[in-house]
C-alpha cells in the first residue's frame, strides 16, 4: 500500500455527506501526498487519522485573516516528531523539504498548496513541538444539487477492455504497481524496462499495442527521445509519458505528449491512458480507411 503495513490509518467522517466541486484527480493527487509526507515524517511506522468535517471559517494563517464560509475540512493528523516552528512558514515552498538529500524533491506539499488556492480555499498545518503534524486542506462547501452530473463515459474509463499497453519503466517496483494495477482493471500489458527494450519489443509487433506509458527519466535514452522515436516510426501509436519532476521537462516541455503527473492514482492512470488509446484507435482506423 501507499504507506506501508506498519502504519495504522483511521479514517472519521460524519453521518451526513459533504460535497465540494473541485477536480477529482487534482484532489486525488493531493490527498496522496499528504499521505505519504504524513509516512515519511514517521520513518514508516506510526498513526495516521483521516477527519473530515464540515467548517464555518478558515482560520488565520501566513499572515491572512480568517475567512469565513461554508468549507469542508479534509486534515491529516501523524504521529510524528514534528516540524519545527521555523520551518513551519516555508513548509509549502516549492523544493522546501525537511527531509534528507535525496528523499524527497519538496514539490509534494507545494502541489496541495497550489490546488488549495486554485479550488478557492487554503491548507494549514498545526504542529505542537514532538506531538506530530495536522494538515487540514479547507475546500468550498457545495450542497448535493450543486454537484456537477457525472458523465457515464468517465465511469467506463476504469475497465481497460483489454486495451494492450506497453509500460516502460525502470524503477521495478513502480513497474510492478502498475502493471499489476492495470491488469487487475482488464488491460494486457508488457514490461519494458529501458527504452532499448521498449523498442525491440515494438520492433517485433507494433501492431499488438494500443498505447505506450514511459517514465521520462531513464537510464540511456530518455522517455521523450523514446517518444519521438515512436512516433517517427509509428505515428499512430500514442505515447503517454509520467514523471514527478524532470529537468528535461521543465527545459523543453512535453513535445505534445500527454503527461501524467507523479504520483498518480490507478484511477487517473487509468483515465489517461483510455483517453490516449481512445485517439490512437481512431487514428487508426483512418489510416486504415485511407490505404
Amino acid at each position: 500500500t501507499l504507506t506501508g503495513s506498519r502504519i495504522v490509518i483511521d479514517i472519521d467522517v460524519p453521518e451526513t455527506p459533504l460535497f465540494t466541486n473541485v477536480d477529482p484527480s487534482q484532489l486525488d493527487t493531493a490527498l496522496v501526498n499528504m499521505a505519504v509526507n504524513a509516512r515519511d515524517a514517521m520513518d514508516g511506522a506510526g498513526h495516521i487519522l483521516i477527519a473530515v468535517r464540515p467548517a464555518s471559517f478558515i482560520p488565520a494563517v501566513r499572515s491572512h485573516p480568517a475567512v469565513p464560509g461554508r468549507y469542508v475540512a479534509i486534515s491529516m493528523t501523524d504521529s510524528g516528531t514534528g516540524i519545527e516552528p521555523e520551518k513551519l512558514e516555508r513548509i509549502f515552498e516549492p523544493f522546501f523539504t525537511t527531509k534528507g538529500v535525496g528523499q524527497g524533491t519538496g514539490l509534494g506539499l507545494s502541489q496541495v498548496f497550489g490546488f488549495a488556492k486554485q479550488s478557492e480555499g487554503d491548507i494549514v498545518v498545526e504542529s505542537p513541538p514532538g506531538e506530530g503534524a495536522t494538515f487540514t486542506l479547507y475546500l468550498p462547501q457545495v450542497d448535493e444539487s450543486d454537484r456537477p452530473v457525472e458523465d457515464d463515459t468517465v465511469q467506463t474509463l476504469a475497465d481497460g477492455h483489454g486495451t494492450c499497453v506497453l509500460v516502460v519503466e525502470d524503477n521495478r517496483e513502480v513497474g510492478t504497481f502498475t502493471t499489476q494495477s492495470l491488469a487487475e482493471l482488464g488491460y494486457v500489458t508488457v514490461w519494458a524496462a529501458n527504452a532499448q527494450e521498449a523498442l525491440a519489443e515494438l520492433g517485433k509487433d507494433a501492431s499488438r499495442f494500443d498505447i505506450v506509458f514511459s517514465d521520462v527519466v531513464m537510464p540511456g535514452m530518455n522517455g521523450i527521445e523514446l517518444g519521438k522515436a515512436i512516433r517517427a516510426d509509428h505515428p499512430s501509436l500514442p505515447v503517454v509519458l509520467t514523471s514527478g519532476y524532470s529537468n528535461i521537462l521543465a527545459q523543453d516541455g512535453t513535445h505534445g505528449f500527454e503527461l501524467l503527473h507523479k504520483p498518480y492514482s490507478v484511477e487517473q492512470l487509468s483515465r489517461v491512458l483510455r483517453k490516449a488509446a481512445g485517439w490512437g484507435s481512431a487514428d487508426r482506423s483512418s489510416d486504415g480507411a485511407s490505404q
